[in-house]
């Protein structure tokens, strides 16, 4: 059974659900997300995209009107994440 409020915003999507906000085919987002390009989680075979990741992005492309690259979003992350382990800092 369903006990989630009928208002209630989901905490993840499917990546069917995730494309249809984002108006591109879903082959596509499992394209970027199995590059790394795009935040997901993978659960076994199935890919969800966190909820939060998606109303960030969406809220980033609004407040800079300008381009959102999720794929530079996530090269940035990982080149802080290898410098902070290089550096013996935190391993995420």
């Amino acid at each position: 059974m369903n006990d989630m409020p009928v208002n209630a915003k989901p905490a993840f999507y499917t990546v069917r659900e995730a494309a249809r906000t984002l108006r591109v085919a879903p082959s596509t987002l499992y394209r970027v997300i199995r590059d790394g390009e795009f935040p997901a989680i993978r659960l076994r075979t199935r890919y969800v995209v966190p909820a939060i990741a998606l109303e960030r992005l969406l809220e980033r492309a609004a407040e800079t009107g300008g381009l959102v690259d999720p794929a530079r979003i996530a090269a940035e992350r990982r080149a802080t994440r290898e410098f902070d382990k290089a550096a013996g800092g935190a391993p995420w």
